[in-house]
């Protein structure tokens, strides 16, 4: 299974990921600033609080305030489609994965 490893909050709302497959690279979240829950980045250094949780979630905030799925981190850094990164047998351990297929 592919999950982050490390995790940088970078300006601009980018964060920085690597992978444990070695895959790293930055992530633009900028999209997603003032909209819902993700109004609390707009708090002084919130955003600079970004860490990898216990499940391998993207996570800001002392109870997972925001969490982020790590697999559409990864789609989004490499382009990979959800079948390209998760063979179909393994979704029995991804439940939520069905909902965007």
């Amino acid at each position: 299974m592919i999950r982050p490893t490390e995790v940088e909050a970078r300006e601009n709302y980018r964060i920085w990921l690597k992978y444990n497959d070695g895959v790293n690279g930055e992530v633009d979240l900028g999209h997603l600033v003032g909209q819902g829950v993700f109004k609390a980045w707009d708090a002084s250094g919130y955003f600079q609080t970004a860490r990898i949780t216990e499940y391998g979630s993207v996570a800001w905030g002392d109870v997972d305030d925001i969490e982020l799925c790590p697999n559409a981190l990864y789609m989004r850094l490499t382009g990979k489609s959800i079948d390209e990164i998760l063979p179909e047998e393994d979704w029995d351990d991804e439940p939520a994965l069905s909902l965007i297929r």
